[in-house]
Formats: structure tokens, C-alpha cells, sequence
């Protein structure tokens, strides 16, 4: 059962989303207001195989939040999310090592595909927001 970490600074989104993908597959879902209170959450007794990380919340600073991320748990996949991100920022998460890019727009079965390709150690990105 693969193990997720979402962080999103909005209630409603990070949970309907955490109880959306536990409903319909067989993840097992946390969640982090925050990428302080993420990176603390990883720190913990479970081990992630996914952290998806809203662009536009507090302590992302643009891309650098990633990059810590990243470096703090380098063998966890890091999907950045956004819903105010350009192609421009996808592009730049990806060269800076983001296995995957969300739009907030893209349906809820298809976030569960992106997800699933990720997890198979797959880069993920949406055909309109591609390089």
C-alpha cells in the first residue's frame, strides 16, 4: 500500500483530496497544512513514497521548497501540485528534479492516474504543460 503525504495550505483541498484517494485506490493517505509541518511529518516512524507539495502554500518559497524536499528525502517521488502555476513553472519544477506537475484543474481520475505514474517511476506531466 503505497504511502502519501499531501500538503496543501487549504482544509478542503488537501482533504477531499487525502479521502478521494483513499476511497478509490489503496493508498494510505497523510496530510500537512504546510512544507515545514510536511518535512515533519516525513520525519516520523512511516516512510513516504510520495509527497505532493501545493506550489502556493507557506514555506515553498517558489521552487526552493522543492529543492528541500528533495534533499531531505532524497528516495521519496516529489509531485509538485498548483492551481495558479504556469508552463513556465512546470517546466523549471521538472528540471529541478519534481517527478510530476498537478495542475488543481485536472479531473479526479486523472490526478489518480498521474499519481499511479509517478508511483511506477514515471515522470509526470500534462500534455498542456509539458516541455
Amino acid at each position: 500500500m503505497p504511502n502519501i503525504l499531501i500538503a496543501d495550505d487549504h482544509d478542503l483541498v488537501r482533504d477531499t483530496i487525502a479521502a478521494y484517494l483513499e476511497t478509490v485506490e489503496d493508498f494510505k493517505v497523510q496530510t500537512a497544512a504546510h512544507l515545514d509541518a510536511a518535512l515533519e511529518v516525513m520525519r516520523g516512524l512511516d516512510s513516504f513514497d510520495l509527497l505532493i507539495l501545493d506550489y502556493h502554500m507557506p514555506g515553498m518559497d517558489g521552487l526552493n521548497g522543492l529543492d528541500r524536499a528533495r534533499k531531505a528525502f532524497p528516495a521519496t517521488k516529489v509531485v509538485l501540485m498548483s492551481g495558479v502555476a504556469n508552463r513556465e513553472v512546470a517546466n523549471k519544477a521538472m528540471e529541478n528534479g519534481a517527478n510530476g506537475f498537478i495542475p488543481k484543474s485536472l479531473t479526479a481520475a486523472s490526478l489518480v492516474n498521474a499519481i499511479k505514474f509517478v508511483l511506477s517511476g514515471e515522470r509526470y506531466v500534462p500534455f498542456d504543460f509539458g516541455t
